[in-house]
């Protein structure tokens, strides 16, 4: 199978930055142009504790905080540039930070963006921290209409 188009799904972690070697390898060994996707998720900020096992209530806050706003774009971008110098060479690139869903997003920008593989990292989740925080790659991986590869640390 040829890639031509490669989704790499980044962000701060170490499992991000191991997808990323992995998927601009093969991007390098095809030649193939790679799509880096960073996706922020809304950080609402609490409403004071209500003694609730599951941790305190949410309300609008933060995710309208322009301050907050602009702070979450630098981190986007300067992420973004990392993994740029770090591993593109003369790869065709083409970047987007988008605040939404992980899961949804990186499946959503696929196919809006006709790549031909997705690359992400996995932090294997298991047990009830898998249950409570889901799992992107498996949500990528039930709804993509092309090959994902998932690297894990």
């Amino acid at each position: 199978m040829e890639f031509k188009k490669i989704l790499i799904a980044i962000d701060e972690s170490i499992e991000s930055e191991k997808a990323a070697a992995c998927g601009f390898s093969i991007a390098h060994d095809c030649n193939a142009e790679v799509v880096l996707v960073n996706i922020m998720e809304l950080i609402e900020s609490s409403a004071g504790d209500a003694g609730l096992i599951t941790g305190s209530p949410f309300e609008q806050g933060l995710s309208d905080d322009s301050e907050f706003i602009k702070i979450q774009e630098e981190a986007s971008d300067n992420i973004i540039d990392r993994t740029i110098k770090k591993f593109a060479g003369e790869l065709k690139i083409s970047h987007h930070s988008v605040y939404g869903s992980a899961a949804e997003s990186v499946v959503g920008y696929s196919d809006k963006l006709s790549t031909d593989l997705i690359v992400i990292g996995t932090r294997s989740r298991t047990g009830l921290d898998r249950i409570l925080m889901g799992s992107v790659a498996e949500h990528v991986i039930r709804h993509s209409k092309v090959p994902v590869l998932v690297v894990p640390l």
